[in-house]
């Protein structure tokens, strides 16, 4: 171990214990030497530490690789040690290839045989350099670092405190060494952040990021937000002798948070409604006292109406001319808004001084962080608001325009007074986000609004504008809208003057609700007025009507596979029924409707019920028609399910209370009508409600006249006599002439083209209508003759002298009829 004299020069003996670190040859220069000295191996790790190949070390002496002086005793000593199993370890100097000297840690493990030579494996890495802090550095850590420091003692008294921390609250240092914090600035919650020091010095354990708001000395006027870490100061018998902690001004954090809070608030609270005016209201009553003390929303009249877009601004009119604006929300932290100049609902035009029609149009907001009331143009200009702005002490101001989708719809202002605290630029961005939102819902509900009035409008064009029965029955009809929110369905009813003196009365109901179901029920009431008016029964006619809700059902699903939509079905359900004076008979078919109600003269309620049948729109269901006798001044009602679905779903139940309310026969009709809707649709429901109510007459035998005519040209004329002769005894003289022509034609075409039994019938009503039956089912054709002609000329000239004629079929034949207007 000679060549090992120079490392004990360097070491103070040998290490006590075993080496300070595990052996690492991965990273560690390694070399394996001999007990004579000699280098037996040499790695990498040596070979860049050293800067020496190991073809120039290896078999060479480990003497020449030490910069130290030779210590063979202290060598022998390690030797020594190695041999007993114990390794060792110290710090050497070693010579770099370019001769500079190298400080390196060097650990020598136990000894080990190679063969028959007794070997070491030595393991060296380079001492580095400690850095050590100067009092300098140290010093500007603590005074320049960006986060308030300070040091506490047991007594929580300012020990030590960094620039940083003086600069935050405001307070000189001379003033804060030896007091505590509650003593210096008292509005800084400085009893809770005491009670957080007091327990970190109780029980050891640090508290971190602790937030909370104040003021400081420093900026008065402005609240900040702070995050404070407390950890205790130990000294070296682990006993706590006092508190440090950091603080570090996070308020545009915090500003960043609270903007977000509250705008997610607002969104739960602002456009709960599709009401204009309810959202405005929604927005000032957000706002105070979370943001504001007083709160106005004006909004531009075209906003408010149902056909508003905001046209003022593209008017040609003069400069000058601003846009009228109505108070729709106001809200304040005083008890009946006592600083506002207008109330809602009143025109409200109110821009800051200084502000112009521009001021809508360029959407930027208005701050006025020093509201002065002495201003002189406010004193010229708002004189009323200057006072009211002295009165109240309203100091700071920020007003911003409320527009959505590039539609201007208003100005939304916020004041403070009872709150000291000035608004700020970054409270600018949050009245921004706050109107930016609710300016979105006043959109929504103006549109919604605007849609939902046009469809109103339509289905309100769309149904009967006034309603006649004739000498038949007596009507009423009360309809409902379904509630806003749920959009107007596509309920209808109709009344339908029929030949004969008979009526046609209608219900039914459009699935769905909007403008599609009130358009469509628009085109089915038109369709059912053109089947009745070709005379078709009610079974057939609803048949036809089935027909037409397929095509229209077809058309839109071709409409909407273009949208990619899956919605294709539009379904109705119809009740039809015909009345007769003459037979008081009535005739009735329902396509998925509910039961016409029945109420006879004495009281007594019913619900005939013909076979329910499909809803329109199925197709390849048959349809069934029933026939009842009604006595005279029986009432008929027909209605939809909305009226008697009522809160708990039952229509059974409703349609009892609906038969007992229309059993009362104090009332007229219309009252009746209404007060029965009312009763049982005391609030508003999501479907639309219609009722059509019918008091039926009869026609005497005074007003009606039949003859059978026997299958003779011969009889013609003793039956055209006969007519003529019931036209003078009505009193008709005046259409004795036509009505005899009427006859001669009508009944001349029966006993030439059609089969008996033929029957003359003459029905005096609201018109003179003569009827000819036969058995045939085959019906005239109207034709223009030929002025070479010697006949074919009759219908024509039917057609012309009477108001209308038609044929309608029986189950025996057929009916050809031709109606006079009674002078």
């Amino acid at each position: 171990m000679a060549p090992m004299d120079p490392a004990r020069e360097a070491s103070d003996g040998p290490t006590p214990s075993g080496p300070r670190e595990l052996l690492d040859a991965s990273t560690d220069a390694a070399a394996v030497v001999s007990a004579a000295g000699v280098v037996l191996g040499w790695t990498r790790g040596a070979e860049a530490l050293l800067g020496l190949p190991a073809s120039e070390v290896v078999g060479g002496s480990a003497a020449r690789l030490v910069a130290m002086p030779a210590d063979p005793a202290r060598v022998a000593a390690v030797a020594q040690r190695c041999r007993a199993g114990m390794g060792w370890s110290g710090l050497i100097s070693v010579r770099h290839r370019d001769g500079r000297s190298l400080d390196v840690d060097l650990r020598v493990s136990a000894s080990f045989r190679i063969g028959a030579d007794e070997c070491f494996l030595l393991s060296a890495r380079e001492r580095r350099q400690q850095w050590s802090v100067g009092q300098s550095v140290l010093d500007g850590f603590l005074t320049r670092s960006p986060i308030g420091m300070a040091v506490m003692d047991e007594e929580l008294r300012y020990v030590w405190l960094n620039d940083t921390l003086e600069r935050f609250g405001g307070v000189p240092r001379e003033q804060r060494l030896g007091r505590r914090l509650s003593e210096l600035l008292p509005g800084l919650q400085g009893a809770a952040i005491e009670g957080l020091m007091r327990k970190v010095l109780d029980t050891g354990v640090p508290v971190t990021d602790y937030e909370y708001l104040g003021w400081s000395w420093a900026d008065p006027h402005r609240q900040h937000a702070y995050s404070t870490s407390f950890f205790p100061l130990v000294d070296a018998d682990e006993s706590v002798t006092g508190v440090c902690y950091m603080v570090q001004d996070v308020t545009e954090r915090w500003t960043a948070r609270r903007l977000l809070t509250l705008v997610n608030e607002a969104g739960t609270c602002v456009g709960t409604t599709l009401d204009v005016m309810r959202t405005a209201q929604e927005l000032a009553d957000f706002a105070v006292p979370r943001f504001a003390d007083f709160v106005v929303v004006d909004l531009l009249e075209p906003v408010l109406s149902t056909e508003g877009h905001g046209a003022w601004l593209t008017d040609a009119g003069p400069a000058s001319v601003g846009p009228v604006m109505r108070r729709a929300g106001m809200s304040s932290v005083r008890e009946g808004c006592p600083e506002a100049v207008v109330r809602v609902g009143d025109r409200a035009g109110f821009l800051p001084p200084a502000h112009d029609v521009n001021l809508l149009v360029d959407g930027e907001p208005i701050l006025l962080p020093v509201l002065d009331p002495s201003d002189e143009r406010w004193i010229t200009e708002q004189p009323e608001r200057a006072a009211k702005i002295k009165e109240f002490g309203l100091h700071s101001f920020i007003a911003v325009p409320m527009r959505a989708r590039n539609t201007i719809l208003g100005i939304t202002t916020f004041m403070r007074s009872l709150n000291p605290v000035q608004f700020q630029p970054d409270d600018v961005l949050l009245a921004r986000e706050l109107v930016a939102r609710a300016a979105l819902c006043v959109d929504n509900a103006r549109r919604y609004t605007r849609e939902h009035t046009a469809a109103v409008t339509l289905q309100r064009s769309l149904l009967p504008q006034a309603l006649t029965g004739g000498t038949a029955v007596e009507v009423a009809s009360a309809y409902l809208p379904a509630d806003p929110t749920d959009g107007v369905g596509g309920d209808w009813f109709d009344v339908i003057q029929l030949s004969g003196g008979r009526v046609g009365l209608v219900v039914g109901d459009v699935v769905g609700h909007g403008i599609t179901a009130a358009a469509t029920m628009g085109r089915l009431r038109t369709a059912v007025q053109t089947l009745a008016d070709m005379e078709l029964p009610p079974d057939e006619l609803l048949a036809h009507l089935d027909d037409l809700v397929l095509r229209l059902s077809a058309e839109r699903t071709d409409d909407e596979a273009a949208h990619r939509s899956t919605t294709a079905f539009l379904g109705a359900t119809c009740l039809y029924a015909v009345y007769d004076p003459v037979t008081r008979r009535c005739t009735m078919a329902r396509a998925g409707h509910p039961p016409p109600v029945v109420v006879a003269p004495d009281g007594q309620v019913s619900f005939p019920e013909p076979p329910a049948g499909p809803p329109l729109g199925l197709g390849g269901m048959a349809f069934e028609a029933t026939e009842i006798e009604l006595a005279e001044n029986s009432l008929i009602g027909l209605y939809t399910d909305g009226l008697i679905e009522g809160s708990d779903g039952d229509m059974e139940l409703g349609m009892s209370r609906l038969g007992e309310l229309l059993s009362r026969s104090d009332l007229d009709l219309s009252t009746l009508c209404t007060s029965a809707v009312r009763q049982l649709v005391p609030v508003p429901q999501p479907d639309d409600i219609a009722l059509l109510l019918a008091r039926t007459h009869a026609l005497g035998a005074d007003h009606v006249a039949s003859w059978q005519v026997p299958v003779d040209p011969a009889a013609v004329a003793d039956v055209r006599a006969r007519a003529t002769r019931q036209v003078a005894a009505w009193g008709l003289e005046d259409l004795a002439m036509t009505t005899e022509l009427v006859v001669s034609e009508l009944v001349t075409n029966a006993i030439r083209y059609a089969e008996p039994p033929i029957r003359l019938r003459l029905i005096r009503d609201s018109h003179l209508t003569c009827e000819v039956a036969d058995a045939s089912s085959t019906a005239p054709r109207l034709r223009h003759a030929r002025s070479t002609d010697e006949g074919g000329r009759g219908l024509f000239l039917v057609a012309q002298l009477t108001d209308r004629w038609g044929a309608r079929y029986t189950p025996d034949g057929k009916i050809i009829w031709a109606e006079q207007e009674i002078p």
